[in-house]
């Protein structure tokens, strides 16, 4: 099962619609329910604190509302991805939520990389880029020549192997801080990652 989050954010092209399962439950958080609706699609739940959705988003929903106090010790994506595990989801894809503040940009990032969620396939597809968790292995699609970076987040990526990029890697180990991963390329429409232990950021920055 697929859940997809709306966040606000920058604008993202509409049609990334098209990669919505049919099936997916949609969350918005807060002013994620705008994109939703100017893509025509409604959620099936609003989480948030709805200090930016705007009034005509929520008059046009039939969604439910989980509203939270403005006084919350989570953001409205944190909040959102809780409710999206509460579905027991096999794949959680968050659209949007880059925005123009930079601790907001952080706080995404680590975010994504909580343990909370180690049992799902998580992927972030934002304005300038996309990201993907990977705890396991993964397959990845790009143009050929386009951009790959490999993170290691929280702690050494042991044991990463490659496929279809420039600079493929054998049983590597990646450290957090290292910019080893930095700028790879794709030589093919397909590239794969694995690992055998730790937690890696695939960044494909050409990507929207």
């Amino acid at each position: 099962m697929t859940v997809v989050i709306f966040s606000g954010g920058e604008p993202l092209p509409s049609s990334l619609a098209g990669e919505i399962p049919d099936d997916a439950y949609l969350i918005a958080a807060d002013s994620g329910l705008d994109t939703a609706l100017s893509w025509g699609l409604d959620v099936d739940l609003v989480v948030g604190d709805l200090d930016s959705v705007s009034p005509e988003g929520l008059a046009a929903t039939k969604a439910e509302i989980e509203s939270h106090s403005p006084d919350k010790d989570s953001t409205d994506l944190d909040l959102a991805l809780t409710a999206a595990l509460r579905r027991d989801p096999d794949r959680i894809v968050v659209i949007g939520g880059q925005g123009g503040r930079f601790d907001h940009l952080l706080g995404t990032i680590l975010l994504l990389t909580s343990d909370r969620w180690a049992g799902v396939d998580l992927e972030w597809v934002a304005a300038r880029g996309r990201v993907r968790v990977i705890r396991a292995g993964v397959t990845l699609h790009g143009t050929v020549g386009s951009l790959l970076t490999l993170l290691a987040v929280h702690g050494p990526a042991v044991g990463v192997t490659t496929t279809g990029l420039r600079w493929n890697l054998d049983d590597a180990t990646i450290h957090p801080g290292s910019t080893w991963g930095v700028s790879n390329v794709f030589t093919a429409p397909v590239a794969t990652v694995q690992l055998r232990s730790g937690l890696l950021l695939a960044v494909q920055p050409d990507v929207a």
